[in-house]
């Protein structure tokens, strides 16, 4: 699975609040949700990642309460990756279960800079980052999960492996 897009850089510890405020906890429409993405930290969020399409931020993103809102409205926003330097273990799972293609990198940050051109392989691992020339890289996601990735989250995928929801 390759995605490509441009570097839309944020730090360290950005939690599922920041990413999807509990107030807008009621919400459940898909515009809604990619309405309100990470305006907790960046209010142009919304709009800035269309252009940019993949999220590359720092350690421990995603910490906090586990909120499946948080990795939908990313992905709901336009969020084709969020490369991160680690993820809170719960939102990895939740970004997971929803189809939003994740990869960890340590020194994303330092690595990559705002703006620069992007291809990730989820397959093999790597992030070429065409603006600096550069290759990095890290563990390749297994097949499973590539493959809950390629049919849009879990229960797309489970639905499609056993013919439906009554044969799960």
């Amino acid at each position: 699975m390759i995605i490509e897009g441009r570097a839309l850089k944020y730090g360290d510890n950005i939690n599922t609040d920041l990413i999807f405020p509990g107030v807008y906890m009621t919400l459940t429409r898909p515009e809604d949700l990619a309405r309100y993405a990470l305006v907790g930290l960046d209010p142009d969020f919304p709009k800035r990642i269309k252009s940019y399409g993949i999220l590359v931020a720092g350690k421990n993103f995603g910490c906090g309460s586990s909120r499946e809102h948080a990795p939908a409205s990313l992905k709901y926003a336009g969020t084709r990756c969020v490369i991160a330097e680690s993820f809170a273990r719960i939102f990895f799972r939740n970004a997971v279960n929803i189809g939003l293609p994740i990869l960890e990198y340590k020194g994303a940050t330092a690595k990559v800079g705002e703006g620069d051109s992007l291809t990730v392989d989820l397959e093999k691992g790597s992030i070429i980052n065409r603006s600096r020339g550069e290759t990095l890289q890290s563990r390749p996601l297994p097949e499973f999960l590539l493959s809950i990735f390629q049919y849009g989250g879990l229960i797309e995928y489970l639905n499609a492996k056993s013919g439906g929801y009554g044969n799960v």
